[in-house]
């Protein structure tokens, strides 16, 4: 298992979406509440993970994206509210190319559109989410509606036009740019929603994670129930994340510091496969576009691993 420690807390990791070795670590300084940040861009070599790139910033970072138009554009969200856009091709003083400062509080996430590719959205702990185009130098929309900090935002793979928020008020929530409302709200669990995702195979399907400890499984045209409630982490459910390559793997990773493979259309609840490669907690986590079965997390414990998924922890 590849691994790669950062002076740092991580946050979040990403593959890039153009090239398959290529990966990005969203770091924050003392677990993120106060302090420094740094963006780490790695290549996973037949010798291990190497940085490439690393930029810092003077608040944490909480997560990251990577352009889905141009392989050298990545965005991070930033402790002070701000989103700030890297440039790996541009000399290294020209970076961050710019910093977009609307948000009050901590921003908390960032998702870059797969279809409408010079679109990105992000999630605030100041209870909205902006969408922001390269083209604009503030954004394009505001949305508002939940009444707790927003953790999570994803756009659909399947619609340019919508995406998902997941907030500390209990609920998921729909959107779409072309209205200024939810189009669903979902009251997905009892307690916060710390993350959601987007089916890739079925656009009416989503997970959701809670702090509850639970994984559920949703159709969004009958939200009355869900399709299925995961159980097997001990702790809260920081992010969830459905494969790009099988229509029923979904993962997930949690504060019990453990990272976990479930089947949701098998039943049962129980993982398929579990690592516990972690020894604080695991709160980033992506999947590979480009390689079947390669994943990668990264922890409070400065660790950024990747493996495949059929490896033994």
């Amino acid at each position: 298992m590849p691994r790669f420690r950062t002076p740092f807390n991580g946050y979040s990791v990403k593959f890039s979406p153009f090239v398959e070795s290529r990966l990005a670590v969203a770091t924050a300084q003392n677990f993120g509440i106060i302090g420094n940040g740094r963006l780490h861009v790695l290549e996973s070599t037949p010798g291990g993970l190497v940085e490439v790139a690393a930029f810092d910033t003077a608040d944490g970072l909480y997560d990251v994206a990577w352009s889905e138009e141009n392989e050298s554009l990545l965005v991070a969200a930033c402790g002070d509210g701000s989103l700030k856009l890297y440039d790996l091709a541009a000399p290294a003083g020209a970076n961050p190319l710019r910093s977009l400062q609307e948000h009050r509080k901590e921003c908390s996430s960032v998702s870059w559109n797969l279809r409408r590719r010079d679109l990105f959205v992000s999630s605030s702990w100041d209870d909205t989410l902006k969408v922001w185009s390269l083209a604009r130098p503030s954004s394009l929309s505001t949305f508002t509606g939940h009444t707790y900090c927003v953790y999570h935002a994803a756009w659909s793979p399947h619609h340019g036009d919508v995406f998902l928020s997941a907030s500390g008020d209990t609920s998921v929530r729909l959107w779409d740019l072309r209205q200024p409302m939810p189009t669903l709200l979902l009251p997905a669990h009892a307690f916060e929603v710390l993350s959601a995702d987007w089916c890739k195979y079925n656009d009416c399907i989503i997970a959701t994670g809670s702090i509850d400890k639970t994984i559920k499984v949703w159709d969004v045209r009958s939200p009355q129930r869900e399709l299925a409630t995961l159980l097997g982490h001990g702790y809260a459910v920081r992010r969830v994340q459905f494969s790009p390559h099988a229509e029923s793997l979904l993962a997930s990773a949690s504060y019990d510091m453990s990272v976990r493979l479930w089947d949701w259309r098998a039943g049962g609840g129980a993982p398929m496969r579990g690592w516990d490669h972690h020894s604080e907690f695991a709160v980033g986590l992506d999947m590979s576009p480009l390689q079947e079965g390669v994943i990668a997390s990264s922890g409070w414990d400065g660790q950024t691993c990747v493996w495949h998924i059929n490896n033994a922890p």
